[in-house]
């Protein structure tokens, strides 16, 4: 699936099942509110916080979370009209352009 597809296909769901997108303020809230369920799941498996017993830490449910952050992502690019394509293909370049050395050249990178 290319991200043209993915902004045609949650198109066609929000308008055949969620009746019309929430509104861009309220998108944004909800980003925030999975970003969140990635940050718990990561800080419960990979940082220093305990787990509660009720946490799903497993890969299938920080694939789930992920994927509702890109759920997310997409409704707000096709509220507002932005291409992912073209945004992402925009912004690999600037990250060449700018970064093409910095992380090459970063001792903190290649010590192990």
């Amino acid at each position: 699936m290319t991200l043209a597809d993915l902004q045609q296909a949650v198109d066609r769901w929000i308008r055949t099942y969620g009746v019309r997108y929430f509104s861009p303020l309220t998108n944004l809230a909800q980003l925030t509110e999975e970003v969140g369920e990635v940050a718990r799941i990561l800080s419960r498996t990979y940082g220093d916080q305990s787990a509660k017993a009720s946490d799903d830490l497993s890969k299938e449910a920080l694939a789930d979370e992920l994927a509702d952050v890109l759920w997310v992502t997409v409704c707000l690019a096709n509220q507002t009209g932005c291409d992912l394509t073209e945004a992402i293909q925009k912004n690999i370049q600037k990250k060449t352009e700018r970064d093409k050395h910095r992380h090459i050249d970063n001792p903190k990178l290649t010590q192990e």
